[in-house]
Formats: C-alpha cells, structure tokens, sequence
C-alpha cells in the first residue's frame, strides 16, 4: 500500500487540516504524512491550534478515530513558510513577486512527493487564498499522477465559519453559532457535514520527456515540451497588451509593453538578413535615455489604457532615464519569465550583453520569428 500524503496550502483556518483528515478517514482514505505550505501568520496559527499543545483538536481527531497520533507524520518541519528574497516571511501574500515565491513552493513541493512511486498525493485547495488554491491546483497538473487526487472539503454553511469546529465528533455536542444576520444559535455537531470533492485534473507529466521531470520547471517549460511543430514566432501585438511566444502568452502593461515593442521593432530594422547571434542593433542605457526615449513615449501614448501624454513625472516611461529604464526592463522581463516560463523567456526577454559602463540591450531571438502585429 503507498503512503498518502496530505499535500495543503492553509491561510488563517487550520481547520481544514482536521476537516480533511476526516472526510479522507470517512472514505476509507486515512493519512500517513501532512505538509503544508502557508504563511508565517498560517504557520503560527497551524503550531498554537495543532502542533504545540496536548489534547489538540488534532489530538482529539485522532483519539476518536483510532489513529496513532505518533505515527501521523505531522509536525512544525512540515510546515513550509514562504519568504522573500529579502529573507523575510511573508505575512501576507499581496503582489505578483509573492505569488511566483508561492507557485515555485507548490512545484518543488509536488515535484518531491511524486517523485517517489511509493507515495500517493492528495492535493488540499480548501484553505488559503484563492492565488494559493490555484497555484497547488496548477502544481498538481504538472506533476500529479494518475492515482494521485485533488481534493476541495465542503463543511456545512452554518459550522463553517465556526472556530470551535475542527470535525464532526463521535459523540455530538452543541456548538454556539451565528447566522448571516450574526444572531447566536445553538446546533448539534451531529448535523454537520463535511464533504470531500475530488476536482477532475488533466497532468502534463505522462506527455513530456522524463529529463524534464529531473527538476521542478515552470508550468509554461511543460507546456512548450508538447508543442514539437516549428520553431515558434514571436508575435508583439501592441493594442491588445500581448506578447505571443509559440501557443504561450503574456500580458504587459502599457508602459512595458511600449519599451517591449521599441525593442522588437529595433530588432526588425537591423538590416542583417540573420540575427540570433548579432547584437549590433543593441543599445546602451545611455543611449535608450538619451537618443530614443521621445520615440518609446510616443509608443506608449498610442497604446490604449495609457495616461496623457503630459504625464513626465520622474519615473514614468513618458521621462526616461538610465535607471528607471533598468526598472522597467526588470518588471517587463519579469512578467515574460511569469507567464512563458523561464524557458521562453530567455529567447525573448530584453536581454543583456557586456559590463557596465558598456552594458547593452535588445530581444536575442532572430529577427526572422519576430512579428508586430498592427490593427
């Protein structure tokens, strides 16, 4: 039989842990291991309510139900807190860097477990926010296999937001609860439900190369592996903010997306026939700044959703310099690497050649795969 592993993401409600350990029980489905993926706030919730004290609801869980507590494989080292390059946990999961910190987590963590053909995975998306659920979700498709499930638990309305409800009990207590209008009642446990959904899942893991399987790669890498057609082309479609790499596609904002197309367009006016290994139409920061940042300010006050032309605040695309152009080749390439993968992403981004003071700039793929797109 393989060990089953109860892979979550938990937000502030560590209930779903016991609540899922149950519905899991109830099938005939009982949990060898528990990992968790959260925040330090998440993390400090799980320890004070599960981990740190006897007679836990966890505890009690297993009490109840006949499982050896010692033998749960659950303890704070399962626990797995997210934190920034800064080195700083994360409380909160608030912008676009701190859901690739989380996405990557949810892909190291399903690339380890179903590595070992020994283990069955469960995939918990009932706790967290709704970025977290979607990034285990995401992992699971990667790298799950086909006797591993993604699971949502269901707990009745009226005991769902109830902090006393960890599972339903053997022996039935009341519990004080409140309705929509936050009027106290009183409700036996023994009419509490609590639901496993199993979610339908395609994986991409059977239909790769196994090298690929060697490491956690971005979902984006796994989705390039099927395509085996031609080369892909590059298609920069300036009015509608998108960036197209083969079946891959990405979102820029108007202000990366007019810096992306100078770029792309400067690559297409280079009059060598062939160009992938060439950077002769690269430019410096001191030469975006000073000899070409009127033509990517009038790029971006044609794209639509851009501000006014008269908006040259320090800072803006509209009033370029040397380092916030280094800024917004940073956030552009990071929304590329984001949404293509790492993989594609090193074929298109803005990329570098050279040492400061002489650092130069331009998109590497040759130009006879780029496109821009016009209405």
């Amino acid at each position: 039989m393989k060990r089953h592993v109860l892979l979550a993401v938990v937000g502030l409600s560590p209930q779903v842990i016991t609540e899922a350990l149950y519905a899991l029980w109830d099938e005939g489905r009982p949990v060898d291991a528990v990992r968790c993926i959260t925040t330090q706030t998440g993390a400090a919730a799980i320890y004070a309510t599960l981990l740190a004290r006897r007679n836990s609801p966890l505890d009690e869980f297993c009490r109840q139900y006949g499982i050896d507590r010692a033998a749960l494989d659950f303890s704070l080292d399962a626990v797995e807190v997210l934190y920034r390059p800064t080195g700083e946990p994360m409380e909160d999961i608030v912008t676009e860097e701190d859901n690739e910190i989380l996405l990557r987590a949810c892909l190291e963590q399903a690339h380890r477990l179903t590595a070992d053909p020994d283990t069955a995975v469960s995939f918990l998306v009932a706790g967290g926010r709704k970025t977290m659920t979607s990034c285990l979700t995401l992992a699971a498709q990667c790298y799950g296999r086909a006797w591993d499930r993604i699971y949502h638990v269901l707990v009745s309305p009226e005991f769902e937001n109830c902090r006393a409800f960890w599972f339903p009990p053997r022996e039935s207590v009341p519990l004080q609860l409140r309705n929509s209008d936050g009027e106290v009642f009183y409700k036996e446990t023994k009419y509490a439900q609590v639901t496993l959904v199993p979610i339908p899942f395609f994986s991409v893991r059977d239909l790769v190369e196994p090298a690929l399987l060697d490491r956690p790669r971005d979902p984006a890498d796994l989705l390039q592996a099927l395509v085996r057609n031609e080369p892909p082309v590059l298609e920069v479609s300036p009015d509608d903010g998108k960036v197209r790499f083969g079946r891959l596609e990405a979102d820029l904002q108007p202000a990366h997306m007019a810096l992306y197309t100078f770029f792309a367009r400067r690559k297409l006016a280079c009059d060598r026939p062939a160009c992938a290994e060439c950077t002769e139409c690269w430019l410096g920061a001191w030469e975006i700044a000073n000899e070409h940042a009127t033509a990517i300010a009038r790029l971006y006050h044609d794209l639509p959703g851009s501000r006014t032309f008269d908006d040259r605040g320090a800072g803006t695309i509209a009033c370029l310099s040397k380092e916030n152009f280094r800024s917004f080749r940073t956030k552009t390439n990071r929304r590329l690497r984001g949404q293509l993968g790492t993989a594609a992403a090193e074929l298109v981004k803005i990329a570098s050649t050279g040492t400061r003071p002489d650092t130069r700039y331009g998109i590497p793929l040759d130009k006879t795969r780029i496109r821009i797109l016009t209405p």
